[in-house]
């Protein structure tokens, strides 16, 4: 395996928030409109060298040069699906690679566009290990920058541009990672996609999903955090949720602790929360669970976000059997159980499948190309 490469020791420019990027020119001795340009640059034009930065003195250019650098992202594999999801490809400075998938929902019966959603990561693998998830059975392997979580949504933007000639209109971090294993540079990232001189996102149209890190559920509470949050859920009680999902076998992320953060994040925010709930046959989809589940959404105010599984190779279900989604007939019934226990609903179906979109797949299967033992 050929050595890592070398960290450029230099501050990456594009991890910066506006305000740093002044501070950072003050003390370059330029003046702090500067690092205000410099932010335009990177997020609204983005540009990759300080060449193209046209408006700004050679000078100056010279010396960012020396000072700093531009962190970038370079694309390995661009995939489009029948249904016209893109999934894309990165490699970061470590040689390692990273997937984002930039999805389109259309008017019904229609070609036209409503809504543009990034699905974006925020670590290379996963340390959380769940067994139905692609990224899980990696492994962890690296924490994204803030620059390099908001590069993706910012190159998916320049695509959905030239695709469907809009931009995005939502973020989810449900991609490759655990978005609340890193936390600051997951916060810092929607702060510079929602930044007015970058791509001005609302944080209303941003979701930051997590496992059910209780104690950053609270944090988040804490420190105001403006966009919605979505818990990964998939299981309704402890014995079947920790079976699937070993962040469930302790007591510190259990569902007793989770329903308390869950709470208190309601009473702090004054925000329902949605949960995420792969439907698994014969593993969390019986009229019993349903009953449990609806309980689970009257923590606090929250809707059930039924997600038909996207296949993952070789993932086994506790029975030893893969894990598979229900029939239609099977997927309805659960959801009239549901709905007849006071639960709202809505149902997310699988998209991108001829192209592996299901969180990992691409990356896995290009790290299985390269030999890569990483």
């Amino acid at each position: 395996m050929p050595a890592a490469p070398t960290a450029d020791p230099r501050p990456d420019l594009r991890a910066m928030s506006r305000a740093e990027l002044e501070a950072f020119v003050r003390g370059l001795d330029e003046p702090a409109y500067r690092g205000r340009q410099l932010f335009r640059w990177l997020h609204a034009r983005r540009a990759d060298t300080f060449e193209a930065m046209t408006d700004l003195p050679q000078a100056f250019r010279a010396r960012l040069a020396e000072a700093a650098r531009i962190g970038t992202l370079d694309e390995v594999l661009r995939r489009v699906a029948a249904d016209r999801t893109v999934k894309v490809l990165y490699r970061l400075p470590s040689g390692r690679t990273v997937e984002s998938v930039l999805i389109p929902d259309f008017e019904p019966d229609t070609d036209e566009v409503r809504r543009l959603t990034v699905c974006v990561s925020s670590q290379v693998g996963c340390a959380m290990g769940c067994t139905f998830c692609a990224t899980g059975r990696m492994g962890f392997h690296e924490n994204l920058s803030a620059g390099q979580i908001a590069a993706q949504v910012e190159g998916l933007d320049a695509v959905a541009h030239q695709t469907f000639g809009r931009g995005v209109t939502n973020v989810v971090y449900m991609g490759m990672g655990e978005p609340l294993q890193n936390y600051d540079a997951v916060t810092r990232s929607v702060a510079l996609l929602t930044d007015a001189d970058g791509l001005a996102l609302s944080p209303k149209k941003v979701t930051v999903s997590t496992v059910g890190l209780a104690r950053r559920i609270r944090q988040l509470a804490d420190d105001g955090a403006p966009f919605g949050l979505a818990i990964s859920l998939h299981a309704p009680t402890d014995e079947q949720r920790s079976a699937i999902m070993p962040v469930n076998r302790s007591e510190k992320t259990d569902l007793a602790a989770l329903r308390d953060a869950v709470r208190y994040y309601h009473q702090q925010t004054g925000k329902p929360v949605t949960y995420e709930y792969c439907v698994f046959e014969g593993v969390n989809d019986t009229p019993e669970d349903a009953r449990h589940l609806a309980a689970v959404t009257k923590w606090a105010p929250s809707k059930v976000n039924l997600i038909v599984y996207n296949p993952v190779s070789g993932a086994e279900a506790p029975d030893g059997a893969l894990f598979r989604s229900p029939d239609e007939a099977r997927l309805q019934g659960f959801i009239r159980d549901l709905v007849a226990h006071g639960a709202r609903v809505t149902v997310r179906r699988s998209r991108g499948q001829d192209i592996e979109a299901a969180c990992g797949q691409l990356a896995a299967m290009e790290k299985a190309d390269e030999g890569d033992e990483r």
